[in-house]
């Protein structure tokens, strides 16, 4: 029968086994030390009661005047559940601010045999446990409302080409201002006294340009001027019918994205709070933003992560990041759908602020790239430990987003309770929380220690995954062990920019160039190809139609934008069946005409005599070819 119990009754109680129990076990706030916990049972503790070591205890009502608890109790196991009232706990500081009325939830630790803490002491016979209270762990999901209807913001009833599609991120207006900021470029460096030839490029030109760069995305060859190459058995004939190799190189050398005489005028303020040091990218960079969030909106799970463009360029914004796979080059910061790799929004980092905000770099990078105006509210935010931090999470809560990743213990107002702590002998798949407010911090043993942190999830939900480990035999064997609800939904939704990152690998654009902005302007032409092709997705996916492969739809923009076919009329192969001389030696050339000559089989079929210099060289037949009469192509043809 459930045993209830007044605040005064629990409290002398508790004085009783202090005088008696001298070393009585204390178990840490929201944690469980029992290895051998039953996991698929355990409930987080906004839920109505758990399953815990030999009884189970309901969720602790808060009453007027007293507190009840109530406890099934168990003949094989006569504990006690005393429970403590104070809010205010030493590890987790309690009321948070934005709470008027709090809910206190009881989370009872009962397991006396833990292996990490011997159980009974020799001297207690009748051992008494203690419940400690976390503040408010009935933290409600804000609903999703997105600003718009996730997906593309385009007519779904309507065709697009990739050709359309590219444009969306590449108009026609920036490519005008692209040309006429390459020509003054081409006009600055011949009169400085560079000497090749230069014409002013167009529009159209601008464009069967960019099909070059993405020809060679699709075709690698160690030099560009391979690609140019003639009477070779490895010759390509595509590259030479849209432009020549020389004009290739004049625009390569030359193109430039932001206007010369405005570069000067930026020179001169560096050192000084004025200096724009993306001045050179501003006019496409701007452009691709803007078409990357006009022309799409992200699915409820995004994800915030860092992604490097290869350079070695000496510019003080090139990084150097030993954990990725490319270790030098240009830092950007990405905010990538979770479902398919859209690249969202991007920022390039450009080195440590002049003015620091004095939230930190990871806070301001996430706060710029999570727009509530933009976006809408009730998005789900995951994130790596570079990023993650209680006081961002928290920012974004209050701005009605949820937010989840891994998290680094010497963060500032992160939990360093050891109390609570895995060790090295906590087993496989053990299980550790803490509820502050809206955060929840989890720590689960896989094959090392594994730190999430939460707004949006509860600590477990019965969920475990496979792993396989081998037995004293020395074979391999498949078991199940608990895990975390944030664990797997951060493994699940985390991986949104590395997504985005291996479609851009597929077909990269990039290849070494002498300007520093030009690596970044290849990186735009990526983001904007690989965002054209998941638009294309989703809009087969909208009419219920098969997309393209991402090869077969980077073929097709590729010969759309040199203004080519991409499929050609085969090549007709010379036949065997070609007329040649019956005789090709005739001692005087006034008999070549009539040396030879032999009876025309088609005239014979036909009842006729003629006699003719010619036959088939491979039939050997002999076949007239006059003007007004070819039996040659009436033979074959019947």
């Amino acid at each position: 029968m459930p045993k209830t119990l007044t605040l005064k009754d629990a409290l002398a109680a508790i004085l009783d086994s202090s005088d008696e129990d001298e070393r009585r076990v204390s178990e840490p706030d929201g944690f469980s030390s029992d290895e051998d916990e039953d996991y698929d049972h355990r409930r987080d503790p906004v839920e109505d009661g758990w399953r815990l070591r030999g009884f189970t205890a309901t969720r602790a009502q808060c009453n007027t005047g007293s507190l009840t608890c109530a406890c099934h109790q168990v003949t094989t196991s006569p504990y006690i559940a005393v429970i403590i009232t104070s809010p205010a706990s030493q590890e987790v500081p309690y009321p948070p601010a934005s709470t008027s009325t709090p809910t206190y939830t009881a989370t009872i630790i009962t397991n006396p045999a833990s292996q990490e803490v011997p159980y009974p002491p020799a001297s207690t016979s009748t051992p008494t446990y203690t419940a400690t209270i976390i503040s408010n762990p009935a933290s409600q999901e804000v609903p999703f409302q997105p600003a718009r209807t996730p997906g593309p913001q385009l007519s779904s009833t309507s065709t697009y080409t990739p050709l359309d599609l590219f444009k969306l991120f590449f108009p026609v207006q920036i490519i005008q201002t692209l040309c006429q900021n390459t020509n003054k470029q081409a006009a600055k460096q011949m009169a400085q006294g560079k000497k090749y030839k230069w014409l002013d490029v167009n529009i159209g030109e601008f464009y069967k340009y960019i099909g070059l760069l993405l020809y060679m995305a699709m075709v690698k060859l160690d030099s560009i001027a391979d690609y140019w190459r003639q009477n070779h058995f490895f010759s390509f004939p595509l590259p030479v019918q849209i432009m020549p190799r020389d004009r290739y190189r004049a625009l390569s050398w030359n193109l430039h994205l932001s206007d010369p005489e405005e570069d000067v005028q930026n020179d001169k303020k560096k050192g000084t709070a004025d200096h724009d040091k993306l001045f050179r990218l501003k006019p496409l960079m701007n452009t691709i933003k803007n078409a990357c969030k006009s022309f799409y909106h992200p699915h409820r799970d995004v994800a915030v992560d860092e992604r490097m463009v290869a350079s070695k360029a000496k510019t003080g914004m090139t990084q150097y990041m030993k954990a990725k796979p490319i270790k030098w080059g240009f830092k950007l910061f990405v905010l990538a759908d979770s479902r398919n790799g859209y690249t969202v929004d991007f920022s390039v980092y450009t080195g440590k602020s002049d003015i620091p905000s004095g939230h930190g770099l990871s806070y301001d990078v996430v706060m710029s790239l999570v727009q509530p105006g933009y976006l809408g509210t009730g998005y789900h935010i995951y994130m790596d430990n570079f990023y993650s931090s209680p006081k961002l999470f928290r920012a974004l809560h209050e701005q009605k987003f949820a937010a989840c990743g891994t998290y680094r213990e010497n963060r500032k107002d992160c939990p360093r309770t050891t109390n609570n702590a895995l060790t090295k002998k906590s087993e496989r798949g053990s299980i550790r929380w803490i509820r502050d407010g809206p955060l929840i911090y989890v720590k689960w043993m896989d094959t090392r220690e594994v730190s999430v942190c939460s707004t949006l999830h509860t600590a477990h939900s019965g969920n475990a995954v496979q792993r396989r480990v081998k037995q004293q035999d020395g074979s391999w064997t498949k078991i199940s062990i608990p895990c975390p609800t944030p664990v797997m939904a951060y493994n699940e939704h985390m991986g949104g920019v590395d997504h985005s990152d291996q479609l851009i690998q597929y077909y990269s654009a990039q290849h070494k160039t002498m300007r520093w902005y030009r690596h970044l302007f290849y990186h735009f032409l990526d983001i904007a190809t690989t965002n054209s092709y998941i638009l294309h997705k989703e809009l087969c996916l909208a009419q219920q139609t098969t997309p393209m492969t991402h090869r077969a739809f980077m073929e097709e923009l590729t010969a759309e934008l040199c203004g080519k076919p991409l499929h050609t009329a085969p090549v007709p192969v010379p036949a065997g069946h070609v007329p040649v001389p019956i005789s090709v030696h005739a001692a005087d050339s006034s008999t070549k005409a009539t040396t030879g000559r032999s009876r025309c089989e088609h005239c014979q079929s036909q009842g006729q005599r003629k006699d003719t210099p010619w036959k088939c060289r491979e039939c050997g037949v002999a076949l007239c070819m006059q003007l007004d009469r070819n039996c040659f192509a009436a033979w074959h043809d019947s």
